[in-house]
């Protein structure tokens, strides 16, 4: 990823549901001004979900979510109906496509009850518009017996692009006011200060770049007008030596959590990425009272590792290779370890003792804590890699002295 390019996490999250054929991909290439969705007359063209990262003036940086029809029919239908529902989960605003032409249905009132009942943003599109004639009426008689303030529906025509800039404005006054944006470590931190990131480079690095979480750590700093020194963990000590000015805060790849430590003075702050992000996201607090189950695992436990993106397993993948290893030699026990990754997470969580999860650098924050939500309603932990391994090193308390609120 192009360290330009906003990422995913942080965009806006645009949601599109609706029955087959009540025009969803259409809207989205007359929202876009560009072909980005397959259209068809032949119901169903879209099978699964489908995220698109784009520029949406005048919103700007948004992904836009186009989902199956939630009238699907036979055994595959529900299982791409089910996929539709889920998105919900990762949804900023949900816009609910309505064909004009046939006004609201039970499929549409069904997933509009669900969008409420989430307190999602939401507008309600009556698609189709040049096929009607008198929009007044046929709008009273959708939305009678519908919780549907006025202010959240709008008419449309896909087609012949009418009302399209109405619409963008529409979106545009949902999206969630943030009275204070967090900062990964900008507010830990002042201008001029020196910030060492510890970054492995080993085979699952990717080539050319840094991963997410570090690219937007070294924005942050730069915000804050401090100072970034990127270094191999094999050349901390020597950098700490030579640098001439003592280091506000260390900052390290949970895999180097060990060796950081032993190197870092106790004199110098030390934290993770991880750690950082698990307080981004607002569940810092959650995920480091999760971290103390794996001193009362036995023998059998299920644990569930979780990531929130996917890609290309390595011989020493963090995730299943080294994180069960330092979990069975931490706890001494024969666990049972389930794996899932992308925008796969279970939705019954029960035979789970624990949820080891990602950092989540690519899941918006609506997902990140809708996942731990799912997590605490089942009543099972969750911590996350960079908490879980700081609390095995037994340098948890050292990584969390930054925050002087926990």
């Amino acid at each position: 990823m192009s360290m330009n390019h906003t990422p995913s996490g942080e965009r806006i999250h645009i949601g599109i549901f609706g029955k087959r054929n009540a025009g969803k991909s259409s809207l989205i290439n007359a929202l876009t001004g560009q072909n980005l969705a397959i259209v068809s007359e032949i119901q169903g063209t879209t099978t699964d979900p489908v995220l698109k990262a784009m520029e949406l003036l005048p919103l700007g940086p948004v992904v836009m979510i186009d989902t199956p029809g939630l009238d699907d029919v036979g055994e595959l239908g529900a299982l791409r109906i089910k996929k539709a529902y889920q998105m919900l989960n990762k949804c900023d605003i949900a816009l609910l496509v309505v064909d004009g032409s046939v006004g609201i249905t039970g499929e549409d009132q069904k997933i509009l009850e669900q969008i409420q009942k989430k307190g999602l943003p939401y507008a309600v599109i009556f698609n189709k518009s040049d096929l009607i004639l008198n929009h007044a009426n046929t709008a009273d008689a959708s939305l009678s017996g519908c919780q549907i303030h006025e202010k959240h529906s709008i008419w449309v025509s896909a087609e012949e692009k009418t009302n399209i800039h109405e619409l963008k404005e529409l979106i545009a006054s949902l999206v969630p006011t943030e009275e204070t944006k967090g900062r990964i470590v900008g507010d830990l931190i002042r201008p001029s200060d020196y910030i060492i990131l510890v970054v492995p480079i080993d085979k699952a690095a990717p080539k050319g770049r840094l991963i997410l979480p570090q690219q937007q750590t070294i924005r942050d700093i730069l915000e804050t007008d401090a100072v970034s020194i990127v270094v191999k963990e094999t050349y901390l000590k020597e950098t700490l030596e030579s640098l001439g000015k003592k280091p506000a805060l260390v900052i390290t790849d949970s895999q180097a959590f060990k060796k950081v430590a032993a190197d870092t003075p106790a004199e110098i702050p030390l934290t993770s990425f991880s750690i950082l992000f698990a307080r981004y996201k607002g569940n810092l607090k959650t995920l480091v009272k999760g971290a103390r189950t794996l001193d009362h695992l036995t023998d059998g436990d299920k644990i569930l590792i979780s990531e929130g993106c996917t890609h290309h397993r390595q011989c020493d993948d963090i995730g299943t290779v080294k994180l069960p290893a330092w979990i069975r030699k931490h706890t001494g026990k024969e666990l049972d370890f389930h794996f899932t990754s992308g925008t796969e997470f279970p939705s019954v969580l029960d035979d789970y003792k624990l949820i080891i999860h990602c950092g989540g650098c690519t899941l918006n924050e609506r997902e990140m804590k809708y996942r731990l939500k799912c997590a605490e309603d089942a009543g099972i932990p969750i911590t996350n890699y960079g908490t879980a391994i700081a609390y095995m090193n037994h340098i948890l308390e050292r990584s969390l002295e930054i925050f002087p609120e926990l």
